[in-house]
């Protein structure tokens, strides 16, 4: 299990944290990620992506909307910003992807919680006190993750 709430003091713990996810995520999982630009949501991704065996530089999807990165599984990495309807978040075809057993891990998530929310892992990310430490609270959504994250 995979404690609900996590905090890190730089960029390597909030890499790790996020390496700790990878070895609970199985395909089809969607990570919904939430937190205020600079939160470290791409820093995290660079950590699941690393446990989930991914060689490649994981940059932010911003200007691209979803990076596929090669790994045990597919990670799809989506940044939903940019969007301003849920139609836009469904030409994306991350459903796909899913079906095929990749993961979804999507940066600015609550635009997708509509859609993905009843069966997915929020992951907040918050500034902390020091320049680098954040607080990452894990919310689990649907049968699957409550089993597998622990309530603090």
């Amino acid at each position: 299990m995979i404690p609900a709430l996590l905090t890190t003091a730089s960029p390597a713990e909030t890499r790790q944290a996020g390496r700790m996810l990878a070895r609970a995520l199985e395909p089809g999982d969607v990570v919904l990620l939430v937190g205020g630009l600079g939160a470290g949501k791409t820093t995290f991704v660079q950590g699941v992506a690393a446990g989930l065996g991914v060689t490649d530089d994981v940059t932010s999807p911003t200007f691209t909307l979803c990076q596929i990165y090669e790994g045990r599984v597919t990670v799809m990495h989506a940044d939903l910003w940019r969007l301003d309807r849920l139609g836009e978040v469904l030409d994306l075809a991350l459903d796909e992807g899913l079906e095929d057993g990749g993961v979804l891990i999507a940066e600015w998530g609550e635009g997708a919680a509509e859609l993905y929310g009843d069966d997915a892992l929020v992951v907040t990310i918050d500034m902390g006190e020091g320049e680098d430490d954040r607080v990452l609270r894990l919310e689990a959504h649907g049968a699957a993750w409550e089993q597998r994250v622990k309530a603090p």
